[in-house]
Order: C-alpha cells, then sequence, then structure tokens
C-alpha cells in the first residue's frame, strides 16, 4: 500500500462491499467454447505499459489449472484453448504436469488434458512471436508421482532458449518482453519465487459467501505483499467435488457465482483506488469483462 490514505480507503470499501455488490450483467464468466473477441478489443494490452516496471508490480489475469478442458464436470476448469486464453488477455498459467517416461503429460488430477509441455510451450511461443511486446508467466507444478522428474525435463524443453526467463530475480517488463517467465515454488525451482495468499483447503467450497469472503482475505493481504521480490497470486477457484456439504459445486458452479461477484468487487477498488496492485488473480471460466477490469489495474502505471 502506497499511503495510510489508501489503506484507509479500501478498509472502507471493504465495508462498503456488502451494500453494493449485486448481480452483474456482463461477460464476467464465460463456458463457451468459442472466443468471440470484439473488433476493437487489444490482445497485445502489455504493449502500452512501460518497461521500466516490474512482474511483481503489476496486476495479471491468469486461469487456474489452465489445461482443464476434459474429463467432465467434476474435472473442468476452462473452456477457451490455452491459445484463446492468451488472446483473451491471460497472463499467468497454471500447468500441473506428470512425468512419463521422457514428456511430461499436463493434467488435472489423474485426468491427462490431451497436451503435453512442449506442445504448451509451442502454443505460448507462437503467441509471442505473433505479439513481442507481451510477457507469460508459467507455473509448472509436478503432480502425481515421478515429481522429482519434471523440472529436469523443463529445463530439457528450454535448452539453450533465450525466450525464457528462469532466474530467482524480478525482471522489470522490458527485459521479459517476448518471453516465458518461469514461476517457482515447492519443488519446481526454476524462475520467480511465488507467494500464495491461498492456504491449505481453501479451494474447497461448500458455501459460496464464505469462498466470497476468502477472497476478499485474500486480496488484501495480495495488496499488501505486491511490488516485493515475489510474484503473489490468489486463486478465485474452488471446488465442492470431496465434501458432503458442497458435493454438487463442480469448479464450473462455483465461477457461475464467484465470476459476476469477483467482476463487481473489483470495480468498487477500480473506480476508487485504480493503482492499487493485486498480483495475480487466477481463475476459473473467466470471461472477458472479468479480464479487462483486472487489466485495467495497469492503467495508471
Amino acid at each position: 500500500m502506497k499511503n495510510f490514505n489508501q489503506i484507509l480507503g479500501v478498509s472502507l470499501l471493504i465495508f462498503l462491499l456488502g451494500k453494493t455488490l449485486g448481480q452483474s450483467q456482463n461477460q464476467a464468466f464465460n463456458d463457451g467454447e468459442k472466443l468471440q473477441l470484439p473488433l476493437n478489443y487489444k490482445i497485445n494490452w502489455m504493449s502500452s505499459l512501460n518497461d521500466n516496471f516490474y512482474l511483481s508490480d503489476l496486476t495479471l489475469p491468469g486461469t487456474h489449472d489452465t489445461m482443464a478442458l476434459y474429463g467432465g464436470p467434476a474435472v473442468d476448469c476452462q473452456s477457451w484453448t490455452l491459445a484463446d486464453q492468451l488472446k483473451a488477455g491471460i497472463r499467468y498459467l497454471d500447468f500441473r504436469a506428470f512425468a512419463f517416461g521422457d514428456s511430461l503429460h499436463l493434467m488435472h488430477g489423474v485426468v491427462f488434458e490431451l497436451s503435453t509441455f512442449k506442445e504448451a510451450l509451442e502454443t505460448i511461443k507462437t503467441f509471442l512471436s505473433e505479439y513481442p511486446t507481451e510477457t507469460v508467466l508459467v507455473r509448472v507444478k509436478p503432480e502425481l508421482f515421478n515429481k522429482e522428474n519434471v523440472q529436469g525435463l523443463v529445463e530439457q524443453a528450454i535448452y539453450n532458449d533465450r525466450n525464457v526467463w528462469v532466474s530467482s530475480t524480478i525482471p522489470n517488463l522490458g527485459e521479459v518482453r517476448g518471453k516465458v517467465v518461469f514461476v517457482q515454488k515447492d519443488s519446481f525451482k526454476l524462475g520467480v519465487p511465488l507467494f500464495e495468499t491461498d492456504t491449505k483447503g481453501d479451494y474447497e467450497v461448500t458455501h459460496i459467501k464464505d469462498k466470497e469472503q476468502e477472497i476478499v482475505q485474500h486480496v488484501n493481504q495480495a495488496i499488501n505483499q505486491c511490488g516485493g521480490s515475489s510474484i503473489v497470486l490468489t486463486y478465485s477457484s474452488g471446488t465442492g467435488i470431496g465434501t458432503f456439504e458442497g458435493m454438487f459445486l463442480t469448479p464450473k458452479r462455483v465461477a457461475e457465482k464467484i465470476d459476476p461477484w469477483l467482476y463487481n468487487y473489483l470495480q468498487v477498488y477500480l473506480n476508487n483506488v485504480p493503482d492499487i496492485c493485486m498480483g495475480v488473480i487466477a481463475m476459473d471460466y473467466p470471461g472477458l469483462d472479468l479480464i479487462q477490469t483486472i487489466i485495467k489495474f495497469n492503467a495508471q502505471l
């Protein structure tokens, strides 16, 4: 936070949120498979940002379980392909990787999401070659067994590739335009450090209102952590699968409720304290209006 007045303003906004948030008639949530961009949609939105700003100063739209398009209601978290997510403005990707032989299969739990890491990396690089002003953050999370082999296979895939960032130092945007920036956490040690506002079990949703309050707490924490030596990550996603009370709350059903609420929640900040940094917000089924709202926090930079 920049000063006391900003802290006070945020606190007041939190108090007012319960009275101002209503049902949103916008494209905050999307479950359509086909990406339909308006004619004036700015795919290369990072082109207007100053080179000197560090990645940890930015507010970035991301997806949770980026590749989870297949497997049914209990598994699916996204509807757009990786290429379409990038065109829509997503700049943080969440890959769950299983080391099988000499290949990395991208998974959601035990479900293979019909792509390897190399294939996904090629999709990102193709996008960045067309839009070289952009940068894409990638988290690779080892899944299942053979987790210790994941990093080595990633290193093989990016060997001698100058268009990747694997240093633990937070770069400024000018240093990584046109590049993939890896994010390190736990057993994966390539790239910039990641600080997650979520704690163990926060992904479990039994009541939507409780999830909303968790997100409020996590966003406040992200605001306070932004601008440091780590990328700050908040998940808006969740599922009730595996719980008793929320057994019918699939990731999609949670997103149907949370995404419009999140849009309105962020709009209050945007209209009153637009220069706040929130780090990465990783979502399920985000719509274009929600993505654009997150992007607009960078307009003051």
